[in-house]
């Protein structure tokens, strides 16, 4: 039996019951320019509509496309996404979420920034309501391409329009946010695998959303890998959502805190 190559990177791409924008989400997969990854798809608990999708989708895709999931015992996106990266077969590890769509080049983009010793913290753009009710009604994107989307980024239906052009991955600005861990948020985030298994990978104590993605880019800034900025080089499309202060949830604050106090770079569910 001939075995599949290695490929060269795993998409993870996080979801929970939300098949509508799932679908959307692996549909703008489909197209890449660069062929050669793999998806998995990292739920948090879903019911059997998400699994009957990626069933269906996966069935006739270009990529292999892997379905990890565990029961729904509240916010464990942390564990899942641990879980996930734990089965890639990828050297290189690539995070979205599964409310994000991509341009064509979004595999090919990071593929060109990734340099050992580096995670990359890619850049979003939101789609504003009547556009994202177009593209859920489409179940797929109308368009893999950037001139399609700054288009609509004229007409105010999508935020930063500019950043959806693509500039060298070795210009000088990417790296003037080496060690900084603000604003790197894990919808657009790559890095090598050993890199995140060095430092055991997400904490899965944080059970609420918000700051799990600093603790991890402080714990790598701290083992010796640095934040290279992705900017004009990788952008996710976000669907509109009703955006909610997370970072407030005081488990999580207190979290973060204790990893702030502390110069620990192992995750903090490995120690308790």
């Amino acid at each position: 039996m001939m075995t599949r190559p290695v490929p060269a990177a795993t998409v993870i791409i996080t979801t929970y019951n939300r098949p509508d924008a799932l679908e959307v989400s692996l549909e703008s997969f489909r197209h890449q320019q660069q062929r050669d990854f793999e998806i998995i798809v990292a739920d948090d608990g879903s019911g059997p509509e998400t699994a009957a999708l990626i069933e269906r989708i996966s069935a006739n895709f270009p990529v292999p496309v892997r379905h990890v999931w565990h029961p729904d015992e509240g916010f464990r996106l942390s564990a899942i996404r641990n879980r996930a990266i734990a089965q890639a077969r990828g050297d290189y590890i690539i995070m979205i979420d599964g409310d994000c769509l991509v341009l064509d080049n979004f595999v090919r983009q990071h593929l060109l920034l990734r340099e050992p010793g580096m995670f990359v913290s890619g850049w979003r753009s939101w789609l504003w309501q009547r556009l994202t009710r177009r593209v859920l009604a489409a179940g797929k994107p109308a368009s893999g391409m950037w001139p399609y989307w700054f288009m609509w980024g004229l007409f105010g239906q999508v935020t930063a329009p500019f950043g959806l052009i693509s500039l060298p991955p070795g210009l000088r600005f990417r790296y003037r946010l080496s060690r900084q861990h603000q604003r790197a948020p894990t919808c657009n985030y790559a890095l090598w695998k050993k890199d995140f298994l060095a430092v055991g990978g997400f904490d899965e104590r944080y059970v609420a959303h918000g700051y799990e993605d600093w603790d991890l880019s402080v714990r790598l800034i701290r083992s010796g890998v640095l934040r290279k900025d992705g900017a004009y080089g990788s952008i996710v499309l976000h669907l509109f959502h009703a955006r909610t202060a997370v970072r407030d949830k005081p488990e999580n604050v207190a979290l973060f805190k204790e990893l702030q106090a502390s110069d620990r770079v192992m995750a903090g569910h490995l120690n308790a």
